[in-house]
């Protein structure tokens, strides 16, 4: 048994917490958080299974890091902290541990990530035989291998475009979606995850692993970007009221170009309400949220996931998947050679021992 901690217990801790305790070869040995309220309180409690797991969670890295954990899921954001967030993660990895996470967007890519990230990332790797493997959270799969995986499925191959459609109004994290994204504030209001080369910055990476894996030259990357007002004052259950005429909804593209065309895209569609932009693309049956991937071709093929977890919401079954890619790459990373590992790299392999396995 590979002795795991996970570090982090917002929306995608959550889902590592309950992800690791039903993998049959990882177990959980330690819980880290941030908020002092949240300390000395059970893992399953925080992971919300239901009933207790024995692991109590705590803020000392320190203490967590010298019981030599063989694997940590970071999950703590790294949205308005990447600096402190690629300092616990060296110091993971300094620690020997292998380490996943959705944190450190430019490590998509590490091939292209820029030095200032890279080099810290390798000398903790050289000094401590740890490793790193970094995946998305809009789930990082649904823009690199499920695209990839059916792209073979083709003879012709034009477009691949890889969207994630989302209602925000279920997420549990305000900060991100009003103050990163701009949903409800006013139009002429600059949020920082939408300012030129930042969607690049963040995406990019998938872009480019997905073109390197089709042996495709990027001439250069380039963004959209679309935003819509709110017709009329919305309301959520976690965030309160969102005023008519504030940003309601965004979309914007970030594309590969290859020979001057848009040939790899990856696009975001999201909305606080239902009501707005309601001419953009919308997941089936006017769901909360889905992931498609559109191959045009020839053939045109079509693939939309749907996932949902916790009591149902779409969200929640979203950030499931993504920390399930990252916590079901631990025993790979574990017997593989210590390294700096990307999407293409880490295979996505079947849920081996645990097909009707009883839940956590």
């Amino acid at each position: 048994m590979t002795s795991t901690i996970v570090w982090g217990t917002g929306n995608v801790g959550r889902a590592a917490i309950r992800a690791v305790e039903a993998h049959p070869a990882l177990e959980l040995t330690g819980v880290l958080v941030h908020d002092p309220a949240k300390a000395g309180r059970d893992a399953g409690e925080l992971a919300g299974l239901g009933h207790t797991l024995g692991i109590t969670a705590t803020g000392d890295v320190e203490a967590a890091l010298a019981a030599a954990p063989r694997a940590v899921v970071y999950a703590a954001s790294g949205d308005l902290r990447p600096d402190e967030a690629l300092g616990d993660v060296v110091r993971a990895i300094r620690a020997g541990a292998v380490v996943v996470t959705p944190s450190l967007y430019p490590l998509y890519d590490p091939r292209n990530a820029p030095p200032e990230l890279r080099e810290p990332v390798l000398a903790a790797i050289a000094a401590g035989g740890g490793s790193l493997f970094v995946s998305g959270v809009d789930p990082g799969w649904g823009n690199d291998v499920l695209p990839l995986l059916i792209s073979g499925l083709g003879g012709v191959v034009d477009v691949i475009r890889c969207q994630e459609i989302f209602d925000y109004s279920a997420y549990d994290q305000e900060d991100s979606v009003r103050h990163l994204v701009g949903m409800g504030h006013p139009m002429d209001y600059q949020p920082p995850m939408l300012a030129p080369s930042v969607p690049a910055m963040v995406w990019g990476g998938q872009v480019r692993l997905m073109a390197r894996a089709l042996g495709v030259e990027l001439d250069e990357i380039r963004e959209t970007l679309e935003r819509r007002p709110l017709g009329t004052t919305v309301r959520t259950a976690s965030m309160g009221a969102f005023e008519s005429g504030t940003q309601g909804a965004v979309r914007f593209e970030v594309q590969g170009i290859v020979e001057g065309e848009p040939r790899i895209v990856v696009e975001h569609v999201t909305r606080i309400h239902p009501s707005c932009a309601p001419d953009w693309p919308a997941p089936p049956g006017g769901g909360a949220g889905a992931h498609r991937v559109i191959i045009e071709g020839r053939p045109r093929i079509e693939v939309t996931v749907e996932a949902t977890d916790e009591d149902g919401n779409r969200a929640a079954g979203g950030n499931a998947t993504a920390a399930g890619r990252l916590v079901n790459a631990i025993d790979w990373l574990v017997e593989a050679e210590p390294g700096l590992y990307d999407a293409l790299d880490v295979p996505l392999r079947p849920a081996t021992g645990r097909l009707g396995r009883k839940r956590p």
